[in-house]
């Protein structure tokens, strides 16, 4: 089928999807979750096919890790789905509501997008995670992966459409578009009036085809060059821990600390440890003339060291000389995705707040935690860096619109 005929296809599953009931969504997230485990040899299998023909065509490690599945992932995954049925169902919820001065009755209530496109890259978990997200919110869903994953996805798109069609939903409420050829994406993002929003999920260059190619609206979601900014005023050992954990608890995430930002009243105490400490975890530091004093094994950092989201065992570090600096070096280089401040200053913590222009500004924690899973909302369908209709994470309610609902008693105008 050409990708207009599948979305022909999911607006039809979206119309029934809308008004199902949140038990039958619920059962359908529990079946999925059931035969993702029963069939994970089948899974496992495919998984196994791509990433031989990933090392074969040479993709990275960062790559390669974020297309590893194993039976623990595959049961994550499957846990995941099962969370999601026990949160709250976002459609009819009321968003607002009043009795106007006439006696009209005014409610504000949650309603599905529709249809939604999915463009990822190689993130097995993204099309289980975009599946059961959507499915739970009332979508229809249109994923479209990456060739390098191309044989897990379709094995994980096979069983979710078997469960989804037996629990007595319409298994076109997930669909998966071919990753053979770009002609796929260029298709779905010029779907307008069949596809109600496309989210890109991947890197720089993805989100940026995506964005400005498209005639279909798009919520722009995660690039993320991460900063963690040592203050004067920090706690040394805690804002080691701190770094230390935001750069290499896992290196292949949107969330992960890319540069550090370290206040000159605590170089001398902080960098000593921070730098062996990141040594010995195998991360490569790329810094100024500073932090090179500190250590010879830092390498001299460029603007774009500074710019960069590794993905990789690779931080940019700098020496600054205030808390104006580090924010004029964060509004230079950073992607408005995730920033952090260590600090005991509340004044300190107060203005970084106020001043950093971000989806998410932790004071005293790690960029790690700008997650939906971490934040308590399920998993999420990605981070949006953008500021019209969702910001963050985006859980259940951000998949939603609304629709006013007007009740009279025969009030005229």
């Amino acid at each position: 089928m050409s990708v207009v005929e599948q979305a022909q296809r999911a607006r039809t599953a979206a119309a029934e999807l809308a008004v199902a009931t949140r038990s039958v969504k619920d059962a359908a997230l529990h079946a999925m979750a059931d035969a993702l485990v029963a069939r994970t040899p089948e899974i496992l299998a495919a998984n196994g096919a791509d990433l031989a023909a990933g090392r074969e065509g040479g993709l990275n490690a960062a790559v390669l890790d974020r297309l590893a599945l194993d039976t623990g992932r595959v049961a994550d995954i499957a846990d995941a789905l099962r969370q999601m049925a026990a949160l709250p169902d976002p459609i009819g919820e009321v968003v607002r509501g009043s009795t106007l001065p006439n006696g009209l009755e005014l409610r504000q209530v949650r309603v599905p997008f529709g249809v939604v496109g999915i463009v990822y890259e190689a993130r097995p978990n993204v099309t289980v995670d975009a599946a059961g997200i959507c499915l739970k919110s009332g979508n229809a869903v249109l994923l479209r992966g990456s060739s390098s994953a191309a044989q897990s996805n379709a094995a994980l798109v096979a069983v979710l459409r078997d469960a989804v069609a037996g629990a007595g939903l319409p298994a076109d409420s997930v669909q998966l578009l071919d990753a053979t050829t770009r002609d796929s994406v260029k298709e779905l993002m010029r779907a307008r009036g069949l596809v109600d929003v496309l989210i890109p999920r991947g890197g720089a260059a993805l989100i940026r085809t995506v964005v400005e190619e498209s005639t279909v609206p798009v919520i722009e979601t995660g690039v993320g060059n991460c900063h963690v900014y040592v203050d004067a005023a920090a706690d040394v050992s805690k804002a080691v821990a701190i770094a230390l954990n935001a750069k290499t608890q896992r290196l292949s995430t949107c969330n992960t600390a890319e540069s550090l930002l370290v206040h000159a009243a605590v170089a001398d105490a902080f960098l000593p440890p921070a730098l062996a400490a990141l040594a010995a975890a195998g991360v490569t530091v790329h810094g100024c003339a500073e932090v090179a004093r500190y250590s010879a094994a830092v390498l001299p950092a460029t603007d774009e060291d500074y710019a960069t989201e590794y993905l990789s065992a690779d931080i940019s570090v700098a020496v600054v000389d205030s808390l104006d600096a580090a924010v004029a070096h964060i509004r230079r280089y950073g992607t408005g995705h995730t920033e952090a401040i260590v600090t005991d200053s509340q004044p300190a913590a107060r203005e970084f707040v106020a001043r950093v222009d971000a989806a998410a500004v932790m004071v005293n924690a790690s960029t790690r935690f700008t997650d939906g899973g971490e934040f308590g909302f399920g998993a999420e369908i990605g981070i949006s860096t953008q500021k019209l209709h969702a910001r963050g994470p985006m859980g259940l309610p951000e998949l939603t619109s609304t629709k006013y609902v007007v009740t009279g008693d025969g009030q005229l105008r």
